[in-house]
């Protein structure tokens, strides 16, 4: 069983799941988006629509991988027991502090992820079109 750690684990196994189910529903629905564009002959700047399913599919893995929901580190929340959505509030400023620092480092991981999938399509998938 997880425990909270500022800045390091906020959520336990159960939301770690749902945490991963996200992930990869955003990057199915990535890849079935790509494949449609390529179907479509979509034009070169088309395929940078795809940043928004890959940052979604990434934050969702990220968050899944660190144990730490973006939601809950924003809101100063968190829940480690064994069901989903029961939460609990973080009372320290400091904890609430280092949790706000993970928040923004997942969400740069997550935006670098999907530039990449977005730059990657659409130098590549493109050529396709």
């Amino acid at each position: 069983m997880a425990e909270y750690i500022p800045g390091v684990c906020n959520i336990g196994e159960e939301e770690v799941k749902g945490r991963i189910v996200s992930g990869w529903l955003g990057l199915i629905l990535t890849i079935v988006i790509a494949a449609i564009l390529v179907y479509l002959q979509a034009t070169k700047w088309t395929y940078l629509v795809l940043f928004f399913p890959a940052f979604i599919g990434a934050l969702g893995f990220l968050q899944g991988a660190f144990h730490f929901c973006v939601a809950f580190g924003t809101q100063g929340l968190f829940n480690v027991s064994q069901g989903m959505g029961h939460t609990e509030s973080v009372s320290q400023a400091e904890y609430r502090s280092k949790d706000q620092k993970k928040v923004v480092l997942i969400l740069v991981y997550s935006g670098i992820i999907a530039v990449i999938i977005a730059g990657a399509s659409l130098l590549s998938l493109s050529t396709f079109s």
